[in-house]
């Protein structure tokens, strides 16, 4: 029993050796079994950047084989010394590819290294990774060998305008290096900014090697231009130089916007404490790279590392260049495993014997296989997502950073999908609202966001052209002294112009240029004005200038602050002739033919609901007609006579009296102020009467509106030109046939200017074409027009523009010119509703009247004799509905007769109302006719002695009580 624990010990001690065995044997096999695959790396290996990057990749190699033991493959790194040289770092290349036949290549640094080895890395079908090479322009090689592992310049240009375009600035100056790095990237800004209506007035390039005195240069020369938004586009051995100079001349001072790229903000931490306090208020972007446990834990690694490697450089400090050696290289290596591990060598057999160097080299077998499997790698490095897509590494978010104090700030992030952003996890769309980034100090330690402009100190005023004209001089008048030579410009435009020129939150100097020639005389047609502008030879233009499409070809104009319309003028005439018709003017023919047809309804529905109770509306068939229709016709005038007994007709009655009382009472309005008021009516209201007549026009001297009636189809021939509103008047005095006009075209301020003047004499028709109005003109892309814009609508809505308005156009007593031209008739479409309401309340008497009638009636309809059919019942119905009513009220007053049942009739005791059975004996037909009751309801067998003694009954003669006479029924 006590043997069983030693035997127990001794057997696990024996499996520990034999796990023990086993692992040093498969690890030395292992070992022995690795494929060495040469790899080259391209750096300045004395330099703080490549020793950085150096040990990046170092460490790269030893991570990814302590995680994958198992891989048969093995980096061997083969370093070249660049000598932060173009010439250096390709012949470091060209030894590589020749003579140690390298699989891929690492490096070089920068972007002007790396143009010429990619064409060796084609050629010999090697891969070039390059993770600081960010210039734009290596993409325009279309190498398949060439993969770019780091983020493009251009990837950041939507970044930068998203910025630009939060704050609106509208004018940006780009600065940057006279190199391929510097050049790279700016063909893409200078579209991105065109695309979201930003203009690049001046584009500075400064050499790498310029001289400080030259920087100083550059920088003075950027001081007398408007723009003071500039992004810089610089490695930091320049960069640092241009920010020292822009501090000691006075450009970061309040007032300027600074925007640096990740060429400078990815190597921020690298520049000395003086060029950060240099560069204090400026902005930047720069790729973002995500937190995580795993980039902690390897800065702490790689800063120990390095600092054991290099005790020389213990300032030096891990950038985001070293995280992407890192990543690079990790990819390599992946790659490298997974293409296979055959076909390492070099095909030499295109390779001639007497091949120069850069000949003698030959292609690579695995090259495509590892062009292949770089593609298609995939895993999550210390940068984040690593991913090539067409030889590029995709990360596109960036950071935007503000500097401030001893380093940089994050006030926010961009990306493509949400634009602008305080953190990442929003999902809000693509946004540029500057509401979207943190808090922000910029140059000269201010919290205010910069207008982007200023008016240069060495330009002490504006140059303002203003046109010299003989007429509408309301608008602009042009003085000059002759013993000062001094020029005085008056006017409306003029005075709006200085107004909202006091309106901005800050003051312009500016002077008034008259656009004249020699003589005096104007230099000749708006359109030429406006083209000085462009030329330089104004800084704007002022005065009574349309906001036209091909004026602003040349100029950016201001918001409008006037009317806008092209109309036209006509001459009015007293168009109150002697008219034997202007009765039938005010209500359209739809209208009296709805009312006349009306009338004959209501007459119609009046006789059917009171000719069987109504005296008035008895007698013969022509006679009831007339009455009838002479009742409806004299609502009109409210005259009719006749009585209405009927409950029935009361109410149509009613309702018909209220739609003729509106009908009469607007027909009257209507036909007064045809009669007075609008008596004045434009000669011609149609342009193409114009054209059809071949009438002339006339036009404003120096107008727009001469291209307009050409392309209406007006002859040369008949266009006529006036320079004031004098010669206007006296061109419509001549008319077409003496020389002069019978219309003219004009925009509306000159129209109403033209009016106050001669109202009674002409007036304005509808406005035919559309125009902006008046607008004050700036050269392209003026940083002005925007807050000129926005005073003008200050001012327009305030007391200052009526002001001004009253003070050149004075008011006049003339009627507004709207109502010189002819009203329109009354139409049926004002008064259907009322012919509604007349329309449903006499259908529904109608049928409330025949109901009860038909319910009264109801045994006529009965089939109470088998030989009768229905079209005689239908017959009789009708006979006793033309017939009186004798049990209405009001025949058994005028009466006093008193009908029984049986067909008697006796005189009432109390002369009231007697009783009134239903028997068909209580009607009598309209016709006079003395009728049997059985031959009326189509009795066969009549009485043979022709008697009718159902047809008479007996009744007491007031006149004679003691005798009773017959009274026909």
């Amino acid at each position: 029993m006590r043997q069983r624990p030693t035997n127990l010990v001794s057997f696990s001690f024996f499996l520990s050796l034999l796990f023990t065995f086993i692992f040093f044997t498969r690890t030395a096999i292992s070992q022995n079994t690795t494929i060495p695959v040469n790899v080259g790396v391209i750096l300045n290996v004395n330099g703080e950047f490549g020793k950085m990057s150096l040990s990046c990749i170092n460490m790269a190699l030893s991570d990814f084989y302590a995680t994958n033991s198992h891989y048969k493959t093995r980096l061997i790194l083969n370093t070249r010394h660049s000598k932060s040289d173009d010439i250096g770092a390709a012949a470091a290349a060209l030894d590589l590819i020749k003579n140690v036949q390298v699989q891929a290549i690492i490096g070089p640094e920068n972007s002007m290294q790396t143009n010429f080895v990619i064409n060796l890395g084609n050629k010999s079908r090697v891969p070039i990774l390059s993770f600081s090479a960010t210039s734009s322009s290596l993409t325009s090689f279309r190498s398949p060998y060439f993969f770019q592992a780091t983020q493009n310049d251009s990837s950041q240009v939507g970044a930068i305008t998203s910025i630009i375009q939060a704050f609106g600035w509208r004018e940006v100056v780009p600065i940057y290096m006279d190199n391929e790095f510097g050049e790279g990237v700016i063909s893409y800004l200078t579209d991105a900014l065109q695309a979201i209506n930003t203009r690049v007035p001046y584009k500075s390039v400064i050499s790498p090697i310029a001289s400080d005195d030259q920087i100083v240069e550059e920088l003075y020369k950027l001081v007398t231009m408007q723009t003071r938004v500039f992004i810089v586009h610089m490695l930091p051995s320049l960069g640092s130089r241009l920010f020292t100079k822009a501090k000691q001349v006075g450009m970061m001072n309040q007032g300027y916007v600074w925007i640096i790229t990740d060429g400078l903000t990815n190597l921020f931490t690298s520049l000395e404490p003086s060029v950060i306090e240099s560069m204090q208020g400026v902005l930047g972007v720069k790729p973002y790279v995500p937190k995580a446990k795993a980039l902690d834990g390897f800065q702490l690694r790689w800063k120990r590392k390095f600092q054991q490697e290099n005790p020389s450089f213990a300032d030096v400090e891990l950038n985001i260049f070293g995280l992407l050696a890192y990543d690079a290289t990790m990819a390599l290596a992946m790659a490298v495993e997974n293409a296979g591990t055959t076909n390492f060598g070099f095909d030499m057999t295109n390779v001639s014997t007497n091949a120069i160097d850069l000949e003698a080299f030959g292609v690579s077998k695995n090259g495509p296989k590892l062009l292949e499997s770089l593609s298609a790698t995939r895993f999550k490095g210390l940068t984040g997502d690593y991913t090539f897509v067409d030889g590029q590494l995709q990360s596109l978010t960036f950071q935007i950073l503000n500097i401030n104090g001893d380093g940089e700030r994050g006030i926010g992030f961009w990306t493509p999908e949400k634009g602008l952003m305080k953190k990442l996890n929003l999902t809000r769309a693509d946004s540029t609202s500057k509401s979207h980034l943190g808090p922000i100090i910029w140059p000269g330690d201010s919290t205010s966001v910069p207008k982007g402009w200023e008016i240069p100190t060495n330009e002490k005023i504006l140059r303002i052209g203003v046109p010299v004209k003989n007429g509408f001089r309301e608008f602009v008048k042009v003085i000059t002294d002759p013993t000062t030579n001094k020029t005085t410009a008056t006017g409306y435009c003029i005075d709006v112009f200085n107004a909202v020129m006091q309106a901005l939150t800050y003051a312009i100097n500016y002077e008034f240029i008259p656009f004249a020639l020699s003589n005096g005389t104007s230099g000749g047609s708006y359109n030429d004005m406006i083209y000085q502008v462009k030329l330089g030879k104004f800084d704007a233009v002022v005065g009574d200038i349309t906001i036209v499409a091909n004026r602003s070809q040349f100029v950016d104009f201001t918001l409008p602050y006037t009317e806008s319309g092209v109309s036209m003028i006509v001459p009015i005439k007293d168009n109150n002739k002697k008219n034997a018709w202007v009765f039938l003017k005010p209500l359209t023919w739809d209208l009296w033919i709805t009312s006349a047809c009306f009338f004959l309804f209501i007459g119609l529905v009046i006789w059917v609901l009171e000719h069987r109770i109504n005296e008035d509306f008895r007698g013969p068939p022509e006679h009831q007609v007339g009455t009838s229709f002479w009742f409806s016709f004299s609502t009109m005038v409210f005259s009719h006579r006749e009585r209405v007994i009927s409950n029935l007709a009361r109410f149509v009655v009613i309702v018909w009296c209220f739609v003729v009382l509106i009908l009469t009472q607007s027909y009257t309005a209507s036909l007064t102020s045809l009669l007075t008021v609008q008596r004045l009516q434009p000669t011609v209201s149609d342009v193409t009467e114009l054209i059809k007549r071949g009438e002339s026009v006339g036009f404003k001297q120096g107008s727009f509106v001469l291209g307009i009636l050409k392309e209406l189809g007006f002859k040369e021939k008949n266009l006529r030109v006036y320079g004031s509103v004098e010669e206007c008047d006296a061109l419509f005095e001549n008319g077409t046939a003496n020389g002069g006009i019978a219309a003219a075209f004009d925009e509306v301020p000159y129209i109403n200017l033209f009016l106050g003047k001669y109202c009674s004499k002409y007036t304005m028709v509808e406005p035919t074409f559309n125009t902006t109005g008046f607008g004050f003109a700036f050269p392209l892309g003026s940083p002005l027009v925007p807050y000129v814009s926005r005073a003008i609508l200050n001012v327009t809505e305030g007391p200052k523009m009526n002001e001004i308005k009253d003070a050149w156009f004075k008011k006049n007593s003339c009627p507004d010119p709207s109502t010189l031209v002819s009203s329109h008739s009354l139409g049926l479409n004002s008064f259907w509703g009322l012919f509604l309401i007349a329309g449903i309340a006499s259908i529904l008497a109608l049928i409330i009247f025949m109901a009860i009638f038909i319910y009264e009636h109801r045994e006529v309809l009965k089939k109470s004799d088998p030989r009768s059919s229905l079209w005689s019942r239908i017959r009789t119905l009708l006979r006793i509905f033309v017939s009186r009513d004798l049990s209405a009220h009001t025949f058994k007053e005028k009466t006093g007769i008193q009908v029984h049942s049986l067909g008697v009739a006796t005189p009432s005791p109390h002369n009231h109302y007697p009783a009134s059975p239903s028997s068909y004996s209580q009607h009598t037909c309209f016709c006079g006719e003395q009728r049997t009751p059985s031959t009326e309801y189509g009795d066969p067998n009549p009485n043979p002695s022709g008697q009718a003694p159902q047809d008479i009954v007996h009744a007491v003669d007031p006149a004679s009580p003691n005798q009773e006479r017959p009274i026909s029924l």
